[in-house]
């Protein structure tokens, strides 16, 4: 079961974006012909015409609730579920005026978080057969971390690390500045708590020698070819059998197959969250 997003996980980005769509002065298409008074019944619906995995509703509904408390939604639908086309997500009912105010921002999220899970579902279900995880990257949108990484987990893919704070992942900058593998592991062993797992990305059998040797607990084989991959995946487990291995790079729907079946445990995917298409809801007023 996916853990629901929160509103006070969000909640400043709900009132930005509503903010940025308000402009100070609201809707003034909507002030000038609809009386404050007016009612009105509308519903969400998905309109891709090869249906979906939905993710954002409940952002939706944060955000009716943050411009208007008085709008009603019915949720028909959960994040997580399949979509056929024309599928209603919801139904709603409160001020018209409301309404309208509310409808670019919340299909805006939905849309775009739809996408993503969508786009993961498609990498799961490849990588699934193979007991290889499908995760995230910290190739998001700037802000929108919380709610990408969320539309990921509604898709059946797993996160990585959140962001530089909640995990160890020597890459090849880091590498660079520290004069080699072997001499950064040295250095964040030597610093780091017990406790944190180190990760180290390497591009060649050079650097993944010296990975082995400094006895990495992760080790992420960066955009080699499912041949090299191959041969480094029997080199890790013949050295060392519980060291988790990552692929990344050049990792698409058309090369996903050929990479699980390499052996690896984690397939991480920076296209899930950078290169998702929006999915195409509609909001409609009865």
């Amino acid at each position: 079961m996916i853990k629901k997003i929160e509103k006070n996980e969000i909640l400043a980005l709900i009132k930005s974006a509503v903010a940025e769509d308000m402009g100070g002065y609201g809707d003034i298409t909507s002030g000038y012909l609809i009386p404050e008074k007016n009612k009105s019944n509308g519903y969400i619906v998905c309109k891709e015409p090869g249906g979906a995995l939905l993710s954002g509703i409940d952002v939706a509904a944060y955000t009716f609730h943050e411009i208007d408390p008085e709008i009603k939604i019915k949720i028909l639908k959960n994040d997580g579920d399949s979509l056929d086309f024309m599928d209603r997500v919801c139904d709603i009912s409160g001020p018209a005026v409301s309404i309208l105010k509310a409808e670019r921002t919340c299909l805006n999220f939905i849309q775009h978080m739809s996408g993503i899970a969508t786009l993961t579902g498609k990498f799961s279900m490849i990588a699934s057969p193979y007991e290889v995880r499908v995760v995230d990257t910290r190739k998001t949108r700037p802000l929108l971390r919380k709610i990408e990484k969320y539309a990921v987990l509604c898709g059946g893919g797993f996160n990585h690390r959140f962001g530089l704070f909640d995990g160890i992942l020597i890459k090849d900058n880091h590498i660079a500045a520290a004069g080699g593998v072997l001499k950064a592991i040295g250095s964040i062993r030597a610093n780091a708590p017990h406790t944190l797992k180190i990760e180290v990305e390497v591009k060649d059998f050079d650097e993944l020698e010296e990975a082995l040797e400094g006895k990495a607990d992760i080790i992420m084989l960066d955009n080699m070819a499912p041949k090299e991959m191959r041969r480094a995946v029997k080199l890790i487990r013949e050295k060392r059998e519980d060291t988790i291995i990552e692929a990344s790079g050049n990792v698409n729907l058309d090369t996903l197959e050929d990479i699980c079946k390499t052996g690896i445990d984690v397939v991480s995917v920076g296209a899930l969250t950078h290169s998702a298409p929006a999915i195409d809801f509609s909001l409609e007023l009865e």
